[in-house]
């Protein structure tokens, strides 16, 4: 069994005295403004009272910088490694080590959510759709099984997104950016109060990009509406609608002597196949809230979430027939999926104050179904249908918290989740009919406790340990290695967590502000895949006996006066990371790929009271292996951006300066058993590229 790292302890001890977001409730209060808005008082309690890693994105500061896809919001919060795969919607996102394996296909082991109803499918899966975050209010990023609030237990904790409505909107808000590669955005909000009982909000935006990597562009159109009914003084009622037509086109992965010799052209057959996944979305969601006293109340919500993916990823392929290369494209394998998936679900939240007890006691029921084929794919059109697909998953979580603040300075936070998941995966081959149905139970109780104790009025430490559980995806079944109806185990381990939040108040004026926290997880039957060599573009996913997934994660900011009307403010999110087998057959002690050791994101502005703003903005990622056998290492990288701008009442304008050095770099690669020369999976970091946009309030 590995010991935990020294550099991890020496690292904590190095953070600790420095800060970062976060702080007792009232004073987060006065400190966290969105253009004079204070967020609601429950969000600070959220972070502030839960022992373990927490983060707050509020969505306002994302109108300052270049916000182009989730993993640009997604920056400056530790535990997170989130990359686009070449600046458009397609990104990979993990969070303590989740979903670190055939990283170009399905995501999951992160539980998404809007407005506290899942936008994760009922298997666990993110593979069509991530939020746009531009269109939320502000999120929380609860990692690891800090997200029992959510009902969640997998490894990468969830993450909320909170949509904005006309109360807590003060103006109607058009944006346009512009940007290197052809990027274009357009954005206009406009809400309303109508009386007394109803408001209203609507955005509609449209984005296109060219990309700048050949056989790249994409396009996406939106709309994002809600609106609000108070039936009572005690029933509030909101009504969600998204619909979202997304295009995009991939290049494709390189192989390394095409990366050397071009780093912005197309995979060999991607431009051939017409690469590309188009997605259209449409959901409708209701959540009510019945307000029972001062110390009660209840939620209730439902979705219905319809989307048709269409989506040709694998070519013909090269086949050396005669030992001197390869050849010709012959049709070996080729696939085009198109689908329908229907996902429905309803949640239930009650919660209870009751002296020194907080109690929350939860239900989510989510369904999903997903009809289709795949098909022989020519030239990005359908050529025959191979497979009939028919997959369907049912999944219910119960859960109950409890905050028990049994002294002046303890708070004692417990609780436990019940989740009872099915999966049922059809595949029909159509030449033979034969069928692939595998097809399983899976059921787990997932104990948590922790303990926070304030150690003054402006610093926490805290602790928790908790079982973490997550079963396989239908996507992960369709792909088990042995091809046949066999199925996969859950993952499933323990995870212990300690830290520290707090702030530190210069007598000069100014402060420090930090958030750390150091975890160790033992992980059974972790669920893994690799690129599948026969198929490039799919997997191969079986468990592994034992992992380890450990960590430090630190958001440190702070304010320093250079004048009665400036300062500076530097910000850093640091990340430690240690994921590896634990004594395995195959792979004995070896490191994960795709991750790297540790990452720094930084940037250090001077801020004006009239509203101006500039500064650098930094990266610092170390290397990363690329396959599991720890044969091949990706360079890290450093990148040097630079941002500035001006923010008044009624307008808003920044400009957003990238890789000013010109670095090349891999973004994101899929995760091979060995590399081999002709390994096809790597694709091209961003060059050296600017964007800008502007805001204008009414």
């Amino acid at each position: 069994m590995k010991q935990l790292p020294f550099v991890y302890m020496t690292g904590l001890l190095a953070v600790l005295p420095v800060g970062a977001f976060a702080d007792h409730a009232a004073k987060q209060m006065e400190e966290m403004l969105v253009q004079g808005q204070e967020l609601k008082s429950t969000l600070q309690a959220e972070q502030v009272l839960t022992p373990g890693g927490v983060s707050i994105l509020d969505s306002a500061s994302l109108m300052e910088r270049n916000t182009a896809n989730l993993s640009d919001a997604l920056r400056y919060i530790p535990g997170v490694w989130s990359m686009s795969t070449s600046g458009s919607d397609s990104i990979f996102f993990s969070s303590r080590g989740s979903n670190l394996d055939a990283t170009n296909y399905d995501m999951n082991g992160i539980k998404l959510l809007q407005d506290g109803l899942p936008v994760t499918t009922a298997d666990g899966n993110n593979h069509n759709r991530v939020i746009d975050p531009l269109a939320s209010r502000y999120a929380t990023i609860a990692r690891g099984a800090n997200a029992l609030k959510y009902g969640a237990s997998t490894l990468g904790g969830a993450i909320d997104f909170v949509t904005p409505t006309a109360r807590n909107t003060e103006k109607n808000e058009f944006f346009v950016g512009a940007g290197s590669f052809g990027q274009q955005q357009l954005r206009l909000t406009l809400s309303s109060v109508l009386s007394e009982s109803l408001d209203g909000l609507v955005t509609v935006e449209k984005k296109q990009r060219d990309g700048y990597r050949d056989h790249n562009e994409s396009e996406r159109e939106g709309v994002y509406a809600n609106l609000g009914w108070q039936l009572s003084d005690n029933i509030e009622s909101r009504f969600f609608f998204t619909y979202i037509a997304n295009d995009e086109e991939l290049a494709g992965a390189l192989t390394e002597a095409e990366l050397a010799a071009d780093p912005d052209q197309a995979g060999a057959t991607a431009e051939s196949g017409n690469f590309q996944v188009d997605v259209d979305t449409r959901r409708f969601a209701n959540k009510t809230t019945f307000t029972l006293s001062e110390s009660s109340s209840i939620e209730v919500g439902v979705y219905q979430e319809n989307q048709h993916l269409y989506h040709p990823i694998v070519d013909k392929v090269l086949v050396d027939f005669d030992g001197d290369g390869p050849d010709a494209p012959v049709e070996v394998f080729s696939l085009l999926i198109d689908t329908d998936h229907q996902d429905r679900g309803a949640m239930l939240r009650y919660k209870h104050s009751m002296g020194e007890h907080a109690i929350l006691a939860g239900i989510n029921w989510g369904e999903n179904k997903v009809e289709g084929g795949n098909y022989r794919n020519d030239g990005g059109f359908r050529n025959g249908l191979t497979t009939v697909v028919d997959n369907s998953a049912e999944s219910l979580e119960i859960f109950v918290m409890d905050r028990w603040q049994f002294s002046e300075r303890w708070t004692l936070v417990y609780g436990v989740q019940s989740i009872s998941t099915a999966r049922d995966v059809r595949n029909t081959t159509v030449s033979s009919g034969a069928l692939r149905n595998p097809s399983a139970d899976y059921d787990s109780i997932n104990p948590r406790a922790g303990v926070i104790y304030q150690l003054s009025d402006s610093i926490d430490v805290f602790a928790n340990v908790s079982k973490l559980y997550e079963a396989p995806t239908n996507f992960e079944l369709e792909d088990e290695a042995s091809a046949t109806s066999a199925t996969l185990s859950p993952m499933q381990g323990q995870v212990f967590e300690v830290g520290s939040r707090g702030r530190y108040e210069f007598t000069s004026g100014g402060f420090w502000r930090w958030d750390v926290s150091l975890y160790y997880a033992l992980i059974q039957d972790e669920i893994l895949s690799q690129d599948d060599p026969s198929a490039p573009g799919t997997s191969l996913t079986s468990n592994v006996d034992d992992t380890i997934h450990a960590g430090i994660e630190a958001l440190i900011d702070a304010s320093f006066a250079v004048s009665h009307t400036a300062r500076i403010e530097p910000l850093l999110s640091i990340t430690f990371n240690e994921f590896s087998f634990d004594g395995d057959a195959s792979y004995g002690d070896n490191s994960f790929p795709a991750a790297p050791s540790y990452v720094v994101h930084g940037e250090i502005v001077y801020r004006h009271d009239n509203g101006f703003y500039a500064g650098p903005t930094f990266d610092i990622v170390d290397e990363r292996y690329a396959d599991f056998s720890n044969s091949y290492t990706i360079d890290g990288y450093n990148l040097l951006g630079f941002r500035l701008g001006l923010n008044r009442e009624a307008w808003q304008v920044y400009l957003d300066i990238r890789n000013i050095t010109g670095e090349d770099y891999v973004s994101v690669h899929s995760v091979v058993d060995t590399v081999a020369a002709n390994s096809a999976i790597f694709n091209a970091g961003e060059p050296r590229s600017a964007y800008a946009g502007f805001v204008f309030r009414f």
